[in-house]
């Protein structure tokens, strides 16, 4: 891909978002010209940090209303822009009633809306795609054939559906609607980037989110009598949104980029937490067993499938590829747990 130039202004979807707000900052920071789309601009609470950061950078941030469920709403935002940054995509794992409605037709049509709108764009030069781990596995269990039970880019999840691990199943189709859209073209190339468990500050005091109610769960006391033995990957915000910056920049990034940091068991975060905040919180620091699992995880949302599936089943995840072409340096997770709960706890969220 030809370099992009840095007069022309860069799109980020999503803006409001948690990884896309930090990519927002950091293009500001670097004198780039950075358009954003959000779902309604008279929301002003939502999207107030954004409107600090274009106070504090004159001229370098406009904000373009969109939906991504609406045909076309993209194609006033992208015009001229050789860049797109595509974060815009619901998480939540929690409270799901309509999984089809809530978490699949957003991603997916979502994904085609913008991507439609890129290719009506001749300006475009390439895309990067917010994707997830979750589109490269959907159970730990995802692993066990894998040497070392550690995968790669390579994979893909085949095991998620509508009725198990909607919003694995939501992202991975969403990649994959993607892929078979940039493969029916050849003017614009497309980099995805596919985060583990994305933790750290925020931009914005929203105080909502599941990376804010995990954080929160382990020192409020609701794992007090101990976490479930299971496995995830971490990643900073920061590191993740730099991934995005990088990967449309770097005129030779290809592929998709597995973003994270490190893979540790529930109970290895908390002692982490425990090492540097002592007894001050109701940290946990043990585990409880699979069977008690069973009995009192439906309590927590868990389904027997989910445990059967992810608890005491170990896998790791492959970084290498990010780390080599994107030049990533990841941050030490110790830093990124200690760092977020600093900020609920300064905002009285803890």
């Amino acid at each position: 891909m030809p370099e992009i130039n840095r007069n022309k202004p860069i799109l980020v979807t999503g803006g409001a978002g948690y990884i896309a707000s930090w990519i927002i900052k950091f293009l500001l920071e670097d004198g780039f010209n950075v358009r954003a789309t959000v779902r309604n601009k008279s929301e002003e609470k939502k999207i107030a940090h954004l409107t600090q950061l274009s106070q504090k950078h004159p001229g370098k941030l406009e904000l373009y209303e969109a939906d991504l469920m609406k045909q076309g709403s993209f194609l006033n935002a992208i015009r001229d822009c050789e860049l797109i940054l595509h974060t815009a995509s619901p998480f939540f794992i929690d409270g799901i009633k309509n999984a089809q409605k809530e978490l699949i037709e957003p991603a997916v049509n979502g994904t085609k809306n913008v991507l439609e709108a890129v290719n009506e764009s001749p300006s475009v030069k390439r895309v990067v795609l917010t994707s997830s781990v979750a589109a490269v596995m959907g159970d730990n269990i995802d692993a066990k054939d894998s040497p070392g039970n550690r995968l790669n880019e390579e994979s893909w999840n085949v095991t998620s559906s509508l009725t198990h691990q909607p919003y694995a199943y939501s992202k991975t189709l969403a990649e994959r609607e993607a892929w078979r859209i940039h493969d029916a073209q050849s003017r614009w190339d497309l980099v995805t980037i596919n985060p583990s468990f994305v933790l750290g500050p925020s931009v914005s005091d929203r105080g909502d989110g599941t990376s804010v109610n995990f954080m929160r769960s382990m020192v409020n006391g609701k794992f007090a009598p101990g976490v479930p033995d299971m496995m995830m990957g971490i990643v900073d915000v920061r590191d993740v949104a730099k991934a995005h910056i990088a990967a449309g920049l770097t005129p030779t990034a290809k592929g998709r980029h597995l973003t994270t940091a490190k893979t540790l068991s529930f109970v290895e975060v908390a002692k982490i937490l425990k090492d540097h905040y002592g007894k001050k919180y109701k940290i946990p620091t043990s585990t409880i067993p699979k069977l008690v699992t069973y009995i009192i995880g439906p309590f927590f949302g868990l389904s027997w499938e989910h445990i059967s599936k992810n608890v005491g089943v170990p896998f790791d995840l492959d970084n290498s590829y990010s780390i080599k072409d994107l030049g990533i340096t990841y941050r030490p997770v110790s830093e990124t747990l200690v760092e977020h709960i600093e900020q609920l706890a300064a905002s009285k969220m803890v």
